[in-house]
């Protein structure tokens, strides 16, 4: 069983930046690769992943204005969002994406304009 916890969100303004930081209590390498999601109605959607090999993925509306990365030595993966948008508001998780499946437990980020 891994655990994962997200931090870093809160309230920033239109334009704003944050990390997010998802700390997992197991060796992130084990797992082929590392996404964020995010939920802000009913649907939960991909926003950025990064493989083992640190190959990268971003839902398109996030491109150019969010990475991902990951802290292998620190079992850490992080997401620096920029230029953040009042429709970037939502619940970021967490999770492996593996055959072994595991989710943190989300962080709020709102957006104001």
């Amino acid at each position: 069983q891994v655990q994962l916890v997200e931090s870093g969100g809160g309230l920033v303004q239109a334009g704003g930046s944050l990390r997010l930081s998802c700390a997992a209590s197991g060796s992130i390498s084990s797992f082929n690769a590392m996404g964020w999601y995010r939920q802000a109605g009913k649907q939960r959607e991909f926003v950025a992943s990064i493989t083992r090999s640190g190959s990268t993925n971003y839902l398109n509306s996030v491109k150019g204005r969010f990475t991902i990365s990951r802290d292998n030595a620190k079992n850490t993966v992080y997401l620096q969002m920029n230029s953040l948008k009042p429709e970037d508001t939502a619940v970021y998780y967490c999770r492996t994406l593996d055959i072994r499946i595991y989710w943190g437990q989300g962080t709020q980020v709102t957006v104001s304009s």
